[in-house]
């Protein structure tokens, strides 16, 4: 059977066969279909990319529709039950196969050659002021390390583009910490690479005085396994921002900070703040029943639930839960937590929201988990930048190495003023 499509424009009675490859057809081919030698030819529509690839990708699998989430093919719960550090899924992220021992022995060993940040990068983030928001401090200081490495320019070089890479992954948790504890007015704590990629995080957020911070083992592989769930997911609008950025050529650093910068949004990165901000809201667990009627009756919105491509329970969601009462259990609960699990029941449960497909998904659980470590709701987009700058490298390097990629340059359909003429202001 012929993979094409038939496409009879009724306008001219042409017909036309276009090639389908990948369950898809290539947007140029529409180009050809025109009533007539000045028209430009055919355009898609898609406002907010709903139904357009714009790339083809080997990194991360996503079906929404059966709640699937892997990485180069491994499941995100396999991931996440089985591998003992961040930094051999970044590993699997960035080179397409988990690593052997002496393999992820290397990788570690290189990141933690990286983590210092020079002097003066300290010196400018002492220059915020002193309740600057972590998140705006983080990607300007991840924006401004173009000047402190100028070959990074160099994309194409794979020696100078894997340093970048390398620095970034080390320096990300390091910057992050510097701006959270500039905003609590505390002083900078140094990377100590004797610990795990999450343990050297944990102790350079925590560290009082000189005395060295032990993270909790269960709390320390909670972010952990936090860090391996938000690394990477598919085309979101930050992995978009990484290479439509990208796509000029420009440094990674300048694209990861507008990657950064897309994250900030309360629609991408800031979900899970929400969650709690709607929790505190409802108070207590005998309000829920009312907050479900007003939300059905479009006088609330039920944050945490439903996502814009999972029609299903979030395979993240699921690890999250689990994780959520392992951290409890050393934290304490949180009375948060009785509101969410009775929101989750009801909702499971309704048919307004089981027929909407409107289902837990990675936010709704992790703000409990952020909050309960002890992370200000404010520090909680840095917390999902740090694991998400894997991802972001890895879909850049991809996107950098696609020979099908040039400058990313969507077309648009003008609806505004033809020619007009010039009026002079005494006749306006």
């Amino acid at each position: 059977m012929a993979e094409t499509l038939t496409i009879t424009d009724n306008r001219t009675g042409k017909k036309y066969e276009i090639p389908i490859a990948f369950n898809s057809i290539k947007a140029l081919d529409l180009r050809q279909i025109k009533t007539g030698e000045a028209d430009f030819g055919l355009m898609s529509y898609d406002p907010a990319f709903m139904n357009t690839a714009s790339v083809k990708s080997r990194i991360t699998y996503i079906d929404g529709d059966k709640g699937i989430l892997r990485y180069r093919g491994y499941p995100i719960e396999h991931l996440a039950e089985h591998s003992t550090s961040f930094l051999e899924v970044a590993y699997l992220l960035l080179k397409g196969e988990l690593p052997t021992k002496k393999q992820r022995d290397d990788w570690r060993n290189t990141i933690r050659t990286h983590t210092f940040v020079h002097e003066n990068v300290k010196k400018l983030m002492e220059a915020f002021p002193y309740d600057a928001h972590p998140m705006g401090m983080f990607i300007s200081t991840i924006a401004a390390l173009t000047t402190f490495y100028p070959e990074a320019k160099n994309i194409f070089d794979q020696g100078v583009r894997q340093r970048q890479i390398y620095r970034l992954i080390a320096k990300v948790p390091t910057i992050a910490a510097f701006s959270y504890r500039h905003s609590k007015g505390m002083p900078y704590v140094h990377p100590d690479n004797s610990l795990t990629y999450a343990g050297n995080f944990l102790n350079m957020m925590f560290q009082m005085g000189s005395s060295h911070h032990e993270p909790h083992p269960v709390l320390e592989h909670a972010l952990t396994v936090l860090f391996i769930l938000h690394a990477d997911h598919e085309q979101n609008c930050s992995a978009n921002a990484m290479r439509g950025v990208g796509s000029s050529h420009v440094d990674p650093y300048s694209a990861c900070a507008a990657a950064a910068a897309a994250l900030w949004g309360p629609l991408h990165g800031g979900a899970n703040e929400a969650v709690l901000r709607m929790l505190d809201q409802i108070g207590t667990i005998d309000k829920v029943s009312a907050f479900i009627k007003e939300v059905k009756t479009g006088k609330g919105r039920l944050m945490g639930f439903g996502h814009r491509v999972y029609k299903n329970y979030d395979p993240r969601a699921k690890v999250i839960k689990k994780l959520a009462y392992e951290v409890f259990e050393i934290t304490g609960k949180s009375p948060k937590l009785e509101i969410a699990l009775e929101l989750e029941r009801i909702a499971l449960e309704d048919d307004y929201f089981v027929t909407r497909k409107l289902y837990p998904n990675v936010d709704f659980y992790s703000g409990l988990i952020y909050q309960a470590m002890g992370f200000s709701m404010d520090f909680f987009p840095v917390l999902f930048a740090i694991p998400r700058t894997v991802g972001w490298l890895a879909q850049w390097e991809e996107h950098v190495l696609d020979s099908e990629q040039k400058i990313a340059r969507p077309r648009q359909i003008f609806l505004g003023e033809a020619e007009r003429p010039w009026i002079p202001i005494e006749k306006r």
